[in-house]
């Protein structure tokens, strides 16, 4: 993954932890053979590729404060069955 990809995503999508959680999620889709939204070069990375889509506006994301009167949802836990 290249730098000076990842500080002009930041650019654009200022918190860290959010701009991983796309870049992963469009990792996942281009290894499960999603077409790229660019000209990728063949030997460009898919965590370069993604980068790149979110830098020329080709990808478009919600980003949404969560309201503090909101509740939590909470995941229950499984119990593993012991037998």
């Amino acid at each position: 993954m290249k730098s000076e990809l990842v500080l002009k995503a930041l650019e654009k999508i200022v918190n860290p932890n959010v701009l991983v959680n796309l870049v992963s999620r469009r990792v996942r889709e281009l290894n499960n053979n999603s077409r790229p939204l660019i000209d990728a070069p063949p030997n460009m990375g898919v965590a370069d590729i993604a980068l790149t889509e979110l830098i020329e506006d080709k990808l478009k994301w919600e980003y949404s404060e969560r309201s503090p009167d909101a509740p939590v949802k909470r995941r229950r836990r499984r119990r593993s069955s012991s037998k």
